[in-house]
């Protein structure tokens, strides 16, 4: 963007000075501020009715990891955008971290936000995970980059990854590209996430064929529970004909808001359309998310007391648990 003094400068020569500029004091920078502190909210009890509208289910504290690896891989997918796929991934990693597990964090989707939601500027890089699938001289160790979080890595992308759905659609096996991409590295992590992009392409395919399980962010919101059918549909394609180990790992009720009806009936139908796939865990609507991704950090570090890093970290008990 922009500074204030270069704005419509050599442009309108005629205009008064300091026609039509901002002035100099008005900050318009969305650089990060200090997380106020929050007061800690008790957690609810085992077998007290949660907010899915079911006794909350017994969860055990995760063992210590004795040795890393090999990692279990989760698509982080929804072909609807804007529910959270990219939120749950930084901070479900970040949590998973937390517990003493190695994560790698898969940005698959051309638009960086992964990357971006971890501080880093994809249009800036020299090599993405587009590189590791397209070059045979790039291996996927030279691209992989450390985070805020320990523990916890990225492999970026950015638009270039666009290209490569249509350069794979010739390619033989082209449906098992990204599990050839990750194979070298599986034994020092304990989880890979992978975020997908918000569609059921081919990347999507590849995605779903490399992983052992499915996480589904599911916004609170009739029209993202219409979808759900036609995700879980292209699932049980990718299990049946290229990936027969593929579940469903849990669906993640996001953007909840327990004050209006509509959530509460959604809710009602998730819990009831699935079952126990839902996990206990719901993520509320709140301000902290956006802050996080300005900060370019999870909120578990953003805003360690906050609601929303606390469910993150009961997903991540949760996850490691099934």
């Amino acid at each position: 963007m922009s500074s204030p003094e270069q704005v419509g400068e050599g442009k309108h020569p005629a205009r008064p000075p300091g026609a039509g500029v901002r002035k100099a004091s008005v900050d318009l920078s969305l650089a990060p501020h200090a997380a106020p502190v929050e007061e800690e909210v008790p957690d609810q009890a085992v077998g007290e009715i949660g907010p899915t509208g079911r006794p909350l289910r017994f969860v055990a504290d995760p063992p210590e990891v004795v040795h890393h690896g090999p990692a279990k891989i989760l698509a982080i997918c929804n072909q609807k955008g804007g529910v959270g796929k990219t939120t749950s991934a930084i901070n479900l990693g970040a949590s998973l971290a937390e517990h003493g597990r190695r994560v790698l964090l898969v940005d698959f989707d051309p638009q960086g936000a992964l990357s971006v939601g971890l501080g880093v500027h994809p249009h800036q890089l020299d090599q993405t995970i587009y590189n590791v699938i397209m070059e045979r001289d790039v291996g996927v160790q030279d691209v992989i980059m450390g985070t805020p979080v320990e523990n916890m890595h990225l492999l970026p992308s950015n638009i270039d990854l666009s290209a490569a759905e249509i350069q794979l659609v010739s390619e033989v096996g082209r449906e098992h590209t990204l599990v050839r991409t990750l194979r070298p590295v599986l034994d020092l992590y304990d989880y890979v996430l992978v975020d997908c992009q918000p569609s059921l392409g081919l990347l999507t395919v590849n995605a779903l064929a490399a992983a052992d399980g499915v996480l589904i962010p599911l916004e609170c919101e009739f029209f993202s529970l219409r979808g759900v059918a036609l995700l879980i549909d292209t699932i049980e394609k990718v299990r049946e004909r290229l990936n027969p180990k593929l579940e469903i790992t849990g669906i993640l009720a996001t953007m909840y808001d327990p004050r209006t009806l509509h959530s509460r009936e959604v809710m009602a139908r998730v819990v009831e359309a699935f079952g126990d796939v839902v996990f206990d865990t719901v993520i509320n609507r709140t301000v902290r998310f956006p802050e996080t991704t300005v900060a370019g950090e999870p909120i578990t570090r953003w805003a360690p007391r906050s609601a929303g890093a606390r469910a993150y970290r009961a997903l991540a008990r949760e996850v490691i648990a099934r």
